[in-house]
């Protein structure tokens, strides 16, 4: 009996420590050496682990499609050229090359994703390893009319993992259910086509919500609370958040934050609203990541945190890496509604209908730059036009058969892309691309070179690769630029040199492509080549955050205002004001200013809103916001009258910006003794200023300028007593010498006209 006493004991002592040292172990994180074959079938992995504090720098290759300078009908500035980028506290899934870096005896992992699939660690790991890999026939090569998107299966992927008790299998759908999934995944198809149907995508979403499929009802609750494509229905859109949020959905705990954040359909609560981002960010909503992410950055109803806003901005730039293919996805335009009301007609956010009507006859007629103008337009989509595979196919073959070097160069990129339109073929890329090459094309050259680089129809080969992309930069093509960095910062064909690399990539960040950003922003925040800088790295992280796919509703959002439907658009610019979208915030201050929506208009709340929006517009470097600001202290709008307030903000849009509103308004006030000491000579040096920095405020300044002229008479004439004018005249006396002082002004052009020149 003692014997057996004693074998309890050391049995228990045994299993004792063994459970304690199972819940001290925190979890590792996995360090993946994986091998990926090609039609070459050459590459190896090598890998060595390194501890959880180890920094990691992912840096992504990738290749993206822009307007080139010939025969362009799209803008080559940056929200043309919108691409999207990664996070580096998860791996991505490898499909090209990726070689571990060694600066200064810190282990820094470079995974190279050339626009392809990605598989990535747990949150805060980091794995290193040298990876030469190749995975065939992926390459980002994704088709944009088939099936749902990354983002859907992850949730499906989800749905499944919730369905699953532990150690069972997973209960067979009920015939509802699975006739709900089959109307979700019918209208997911329709909207990730190239030309969407979206009449018909909703129409079957309400038929899936009906049967209670959540994905189907969170999207419903979307349209519902914005109005997009579904009548909008608050109320309707707070119901089915709150139950899906029950149910633990990250995107209705974002749409219920919202509400609370703006108070749409809730009483406004900047706590709860705090609460639900919170959840919703955690659970992996990208919206409610950059919600947080935005809050933390500039302080809003949290104490600012520059590295918290980092973690979570970085969250959000790897889903949008994930999600770029060779012609750059969806492009996100900005358009400012102040500017295309002061200055009509000079915004090219959208195309007119009979501009595209005159290019499409001249393309039927056989103009070559035509027909490569419009194959970008429906490649990429964008100013107003859709993206339309099909008609760009069309259009780029008129023109390759013609002779033009572009056209080839973009067909090379549609084969070896692939998609519903093109089959995916290398062999048939490498043609169109060395045809265009042989033209000193440099889009031809960045694609030859990224075939080299990845062994695709063509041995690997990282010399040739490194020669095209050299030709392609030095042609100033962003693709060639971004490629070089990447090949510098790994050391792939040449000697690693991370100098060279930031060259590069400042070079291709100067075109606007995203990528350059992203990886800049890596190396910034991991300190690889430079001094780290959190403030830096979460600018250029927050710049590639609002390159995904929900940046399409600045576009949507823009549509609705021009169609008159002014609530819609209110509510949509608030959404993406709470991203933190600049133009979003303006031009929702802009609707409120206006009164142009029936929304928050009781007891002045609507100018309350606004100069909320003008303020988180001006703190992001908006100069016309800060003027704004000044307006609304100077006239009491949804605030107490504060001219030395006002004085403040006009300083700082002078004095940072070199605003010539702000100069002219500062010198108004120093003239008046307005919030500022009375100083006619400070007046009129912020008068000369004004008129120095904008040539549209000449006239003005020489109307204050003369008005000042006769004030020192005057006020000469008041020092002898000799003339009182407010007396004469009531305090607005200076109105009535503007208006005078302008008719003198306009008969003296009047009368320096020269005369008609008779005819001869």
């Amino acid at each position: 009996m003692k014997s057996q006493q004693t074998w309890a004991l050391v049995v228990t002592i045994l299993l004792s420590v063994t459970l304690c040292h199972a819940l001290d172990t925190g979890p590792t994180t996995p360090i993946k050496n994986s091998v990926s074959s090609t039609e070459s079938d050459h590459g190896t992995t090598e890998g060595s682990p390194t501890g959880e504090e180890e920094s990691n720098t992912n840096i992504y290759y990738s290749s993206k499609s822009d307007p080139s300078s010939e025969g362009s009908l799209v803008d080559t500035d940056e929200e043309q050229r919108n691409t999207g980028a990664g996070e580096g506290t998860h791996n991505p899934k490898h499909d090209a090359d990726s070689v571990d870096t060694n600066a200064g005896g810190e282990n820094i992992e470079a995974p190279v994703q050339n626009l392809g699939e990605a598989s990535e660690t747990k949150n805060g790991g980091s794995n290193t390893g040298h990876i030469i890999g190749k995975a065939e026939g992926k390459l980002g090569v994704r088709s944009t009319d088939e099936g749902s998107s990354k983002w859907d299966d992850q949730r499906r992927k989800e749905e499944k993992e919730l369905a699953e008790d532990e150690g069972q299998d997973k209960p067979l759908p009920s015939p509802s259910e699975m006739q709900g999934r089959e109307l979700y995944e019918a209208a997911m198809t329709l909207l990730n086509q190239t030309k969407q149907d979206n009449a018909q995508a909703y129409t079957l979403l309400q038929s899936a919500a009906e049967l209670g499929h959540p994905l189907a009802l969170q999207k419903v609750a979307w349209a519902h609370l914005l109005g997009s494509h579904l009548s909008q229905n608050v109320t309707r859109a707070s119901e089915i958040f709150e139950k899906l949020a029950i149910a633990g959905d990250a995107d209705s705990q974002m749409g219920l934050g919202f509400m609370f954040a703006t108070g749409i359909g809730k009483n406004s609560s900047q706590a709860k609203a705090l609460v639900h981002y919170t959840f919703g960010a955690l659970g992996g909503s990208q919206l409610a990541q950059m919600a947080l992410a935005y809050r933390y950055w500039s302080g809003i109803s949290v104490a600012s945190n520059c590295e918290t806003a980092l973690t979570y901005y970085r969250k959000v730039s790897h889903t949008v890496a994930d999600e770029v293919s060779l012609n750059g996805n969806w492009v996100v335009q900005r358009v400012r509604l102040l500017d295309e009301v002061d200055n009509p007609g000079s915004t090219s956010a959208l195309l007119d209908d009979d501009l595209i009507q005159y290019y499409q006859f001249m393309a039927e007629k056989g103009d070559v730059q035509a027909q490569v103008g419009l194959g970008q337009l429906h490649y990429q989509g964008g100013r107003g036009v859709e993206q339309d595979h099909h008609r760009a196919l069309n259009y780029f073959m008129q023109a390759a058969e013609a002779g033009n070097a572009n056209a080839m160069a973009f067909l090379g990129k549609m084969y070896l892309e692939g998609s519903s339109v093109v089959k995916q073929s290398n062999d048939t890329a490498l043609k169109y691309f060395r045809r265009a090459a042989e033209q000193n094309n440099a889009v031809g050259q960045s694609g030859l070179g990224l075939l080299y680089l990845h062994g695709r129809g063509v041995p690997q080969d990282y010399k040739l690769a490194l020669k095209y992309f050299t030709l392609a930069a030095e042609q100033g093509w962003v693709d060639g630029q971004l490629q070089l960095g990447n090949m510098y910062f790994s050391g792939l064909g040449v000697r690693r040199d991370y100098k060279m690399a930031i060259k590069y990539f400042n070079l291709a960040s100067q075109s606007g492509h995203v990528l350059a950003f992203y990886n800049l922003a890596q190396m910034q925040a991991s300190g690889t080549g430079m001094v780290r800088s959190c403030h830096t790295s979460v600018e250029l992280f927050k710049n590639v955050a609002e390159r995904g796919r929900w940046g399409e509703r600045l576009m949507e959002a823009h549509s609705a205002y021009r169609a008159g439907r002014h609530s819609q658009a209110l509510i949509t610019y608030m959404l993406l004001a709470e991203l933190g979208y600049e133009v979003a915030q303006s031009n929702a201050a802009f609707i409120l200013d206006r009164h142009e929506t029936q929304l928050f208009r009781q007891g002045g709340e609507g100018f309350s809103r606004a100069l909320m929006y003008w303020g988180r517009a001006a703190s992001q470097g908006y100069a016309v916001a800060r003027v704004k600001l000044g307006d609304y202290h100077y006239y009491g709008y949804g605030t107490s009258v504060d001219y030395e307030t006002a004085a403040a903000h006009y300083r700082l849009a002078s004095e940072q910006q070199h605003n010539a509103q702000a100069m002219f308004n500062l010198g108004y006030m120093h003239e008046q003794g307005l919030g500022l000491k009375q100083d006619m000579h400070l007046a009129k040096r912020f008068y000369d200023m004004a008129a120095e920095a904008n040539v549209d405020a000449q006239i003005p300044v020489a109307l204050a300028l003369a008005k000042l002229a006769l004030l020192f008479s005057l006020k000469y004439l008041e020092d002898f007593q000799w003339l009182h004018l407010e007396e004469l005249l009531g305090p607005d006396w200076d109105i009535y010498l503007m208006a005078i002082l302008s008719i003198l002004i306009g008969i003296l052009i009047l009368f320096r006209r020269p005369p008609p020149r008779l005819a001869v």
